[in-house]
């Protein structure tokens, strides 16, 4: 008696099927990040529009992070997550994924890291260790153009006096969509005035708010000053702000001679600032040691990533001899909570011309020079 043969199915082709996927975009982000950006964007997600994109929120994953976009063509909202806060970004790439699905998948899974992958077309695959949604996507390229870049000269205002502004104004919009110009408020600008109002037609709201523009020519930063003199200048009254490094800073406050008003880091995103310079001549003669000497830095980062900031103080407290523990312990926190510190030695070209610019524009620096020139990444493979 004979038998039909049955192709036989082999768990290695399979497994290699799967290896074939082509993968458009991959990154790891921890839940609470990822939640809380979502969340902001999704402020901004169309619920009565018939366009079915405008319900969706675009994932784009570029270098220095990824950026989330919404929109309801009224509303327009765009949250940034820097690379130096997602655990991983192994492929950069874009999607459009329908928001309220998104939102409350991530707001379901537990608080550990998630990885997102978009494979062949537009799917995304959203998983952590024990759980995996797949879910269908849109072409990213049919999302409106949002441009949602600053201005060359944006105002800044309180969030206080901003949030007074609404309310002395908001009650006087109209509640009718038949004239939808009335149902907003408008924000001119005359001769150094916000001028706010708000009218239904039959009542209407003003506020006036001075601007104060501070003019260019009123600032004098001073570059001359020694970098260890830097301390003695502001105390001795030299100037009115003065940027120092830790512990410096933390000093000065204690002493009572002024406050920390902002983190640089804060206001010019990330910049590699801090940089190991050799001649051409010295790297081709000493690439293993220049590799080992990157391989114990990417050591330091990883630390720095994993431990909390006493654990981090207590590691370090021998280079400061002269500051407590307690205090060391604050200011790795200020440093983390500011995000100072990359989680890789890599340098891309990006963010070195956003340290340029600085550089040139506060006149420290006469010419600017291309990445390419001064930059190598050989030994971050």
């Amino acid at each position: 008696m004979s038998f039909p043969q049955y192709p036989q199915h082999n768990n290695n082709n399979i497994i290699n099927n799967k290896r074939k996927r082509m993968i458009k975009m991959k990154l790891v982000v921890k839940k609470e990040i990822l939640l809380e950006s979502l969340n902001n964007t999704a402020r901004a997600i169309s619920t009565k529009n018939l366009i079915p994109i405008l319900t969706g929120i675009k994932f784009d994953l570029k270098d220095d992070g990824l950026y989330l976009y919404a929109s309801d063509t009224d509303v327009s909202i765009r949250s940034f997550i820097p690379k130096n806060k997602l655990t991983s970004l192994e492929e950069t790439g874009s999607i459009v994924i329908g928001g309220k699905y998104i939102v409350e998948i991530i707001r379901k899974l537990p608080n550990t890291d998630i990885s997102i992958e978009v494979i062949d077309g537009y799917k995304m695959i959203v998983s952590t260790d024990n759980t995996e949604f797949n879910l269908n996507g849109i072409n990213p390229n049919e999302f409106p153009n949002l441009d949602l870049d600053e201005t060359k000269e944006p105002i800044v205002i309180n969030n206080g006096v901003f949030k007074d502004i609404i309310n002395q104004t908001v009650f006087a919009i109209s509640q009718s969509e038949t004239r939808p110009l009335l149902t907003g408020i408008n924000f001119r600008i005359n001769n150094g005035e916000l001028d706010v109002i708000a009218t239904d037609s039959y009542r209407l709201a003003r506020k006036l708010v001075a601007i104060d523009k501070v003019d260019e020519s009123d600032i004098n930063i001073d570059t001359s000053i020694e970098f260890s003199a830097l301390t003695g200048s502001y105390i001795s009254g030299q100037g009115d702000f003065v940027n120092l490094f830790e512990p410096n800073a933390l000093n000065i406050e204690k002493q009572g001679y002024g406050c920390p008003l902002t983190s640089l880091g804060n206001l010019s995103g990330i910049v590699p600032y801090t940089a190991f310079y050799a001649r051409e001549e010295f790297i081709n003669n000493n690439k293993d040691l220049i590799q080992r000497f990157n391989n114990a830095l990417n050591k330091g980062i990883k630390f720095t990533k994993e431990n909390d900031s006493e654990t981090i103080a207590k590691a370090i407290i021998n280079q400061f001899p002269d500051t407590s523990l307690k205090d060391l312990t604050i200011l790795v926190d200020r440093y983390k909570n500011a995000d100072s510190w990359y989680d890789n030695t890599y340098v891309n070209s990006k963010d070195y011309d956003k340290l340029i610019d600085i550089l040139y524009y506060g006149k420290f620096i006469n010419n600017k020079l291309d990445s390419n020139i001064l930059i190598t990444n050989e030994f971050n493979k």
